[in-house]
């Protein structure tokens, strides 16, 4: 079965479904910090309604249809494929009086035409965009563009929606005008409706031990009120925004700012995002292995940076290639270097070809070249670390899909065992 079939076969039970059970749709799109956001909005959302969302990578032509129908992906078994679409006929002829309120569906645009086509069959009314930056730069060529494609999902909503921007984000502020829902601005910004401040590492009895950090806190600034959010189960202030995205959310929902907050306690990033996972030797592992951009590794080390920031705890950055930069990639690359300097970091491996240029930007800036190693592959800078690291050391370990920085977690935590529990592509086709 050619995959245009496939396409065409999953788009029309998608367009069924939707017009049958009339679930409201969330959608998310945006340069990072998607999945992240997804994840906030459904613990958000599932305290009060039953709510669907993308599993694993689902957030393409062929993976929102099959979260749609509520199947996992036939692969290339033509058996399997014919399951799905007898699952999703049996939708069709029966009632399924537990299929979910809402969806919150994750929509990724690697090319152009992406989120246009998505939009197209799936009624969205509630649309977020996180940010705008520079990836898959080599089929959209410019940041313009990006955002052009991206904006069609506001553009989509319907009157009695809702457009929750990113407005921290200039290409997403000046987007205002394209929707003609209504507009919620988040972010740490003035211009922000929903807005955070006051972003500070939560410890347990403010100790300055790696080991006690219980998360991220913030304050909420929403109608002239300020309220305090705990975010246990996260660290990295960028996740604030995917926290903020969720409460706008909620108040698009009407659902009582309190318990939206209390709900909040329970959001956890998907895997490979800025997870804390303890390595051997008593080290500690910030693990944001699942993918990477220039803007997102800015953002890592930036986090980094924060933690102990008197220089007691040595900090290793393990830095894979950064993929599908295009014409940016050699300075994208040479951009993360600087910023490695300018964040503290004390020694930086990093893990492929294109990712000799984190190297460079980095000498170019000062480091000491004595502090850099370059590895092809994970595997082989992940047997270096082991021998590198010792006892207190922060290590964060971030790559594209590709260069597998998952592989390089998996030998350096303090249980490998738990692999499958904590670590993201533990399952077919990537083992």
């Amino acid at each position: 079965m050619s995959k245009k079939i496939l396409q065409d076969i999953l788009k029309f039970f998608t367009k069924a479904i939707l017009l049958k059970y009339n679930p409201e749709v969330v959608a998310i799109t945006g340069s990072v910090g998607k999945t992240s956001t997804a994840e906030a909005v459904y613990t958000v959302l599932s305290a009060k309604f039953k709510v669907r969302k993308n599993e694993k990578n689902y957030n393409n032509e062929i993976g929102i249809p099959l979260t749609v129908i509520g199947a996992e992906s036939g692969g290339k078994s033509l058996v399997k494929w014919a399951a799905i679409f007898l699952q999703a006929i049996i939708l069709l002829i029966r009632l399924d009086k537990n299929y979910p309120k809402i969806l919150v569906l994750e929509m990724g645009a690697d090319h152009p035409g992406d989120i246009k086509y998505l939009t197209s069959f799936i009624p969205v009314k509630i649309g977020i965009i996180t940010d705008i930056s520079p990836v898959h730069l080599e089929f959209f060529k410019t940041i313009s563009a990006i955002a052009a494609e991206k904006s069609n999902l506001i553009k989509s909503l319907p009157k009695n929606g809702f457009a929750i921007l990113n407005t921290d984000n200039r290409l997403i502020n000046e987007m205002k005008t394209k929707t003609k829902a209504g507009i919620i601005p988040y972010g740490l910004l003035p211009q922000a409706k929903v807005k955070g401040s006051e972003i500070a590492i939560s410890r347990n009895f403010n100790s300055k031990d790696i080991f006690t950090i219980q998360g991220i806190s913030f304050k909420l600034i929403y109608q002239g009120k300020t309220i305090p959010v705990l975010l246990p189960r996260v660290l990295g202030e960028h996740l604030v925004y995917n926290a903020l995205a969720a409460i706008s959310v909620g108040i698009a929902y009407n659902i009582n700012l309190h318990d939206v907050i209390d709900s909040l306690k329970n959001f956890e990033p998907p895997k490979g995002r800025m997870h804390l996972i303890p390595g051997v030797k008593g080290t500690l592992i910030i693990d944001d292995s699942y993918n990477s951009s220039p803007l997102a590794a800015k953002k890592a080390l930036y986090q980094l940076s924060k933690i102990n920031p008197d220089g007691r705890v040595k900090k290793i950055a393990v830095l894979g290639d950064m993929l599908e930069l295009g014409s940016y990639t050699e300075q994208g690359h040479q951009e993360i270097g600087e910023a490695v300097v300018e964040y503290g970091i004390n020694y930086l491996i990093t893990v492929g070809e294109m990712s000799r240029d984190i190297v460079r930007g980095a000498v170019a800036k000062g480091f000491n070249k004595d502090n850099c190693f370059n590895f092809p592959t994970s595997e082989e800078a992940a047997k270096f670390l082991q021998q590198k690291i010792s006892t207190g050391d922060l290590i964060l370990v971030k790559g594209s899909q590709g260069v597998r920085m998952e592989k390089v977690v998996k030998e350096i935590m303090a249980e490998p065992q738990k692999a499958k529990e904590l670590l993201v592509r533990q399952y077919k086709p990537w083992i």
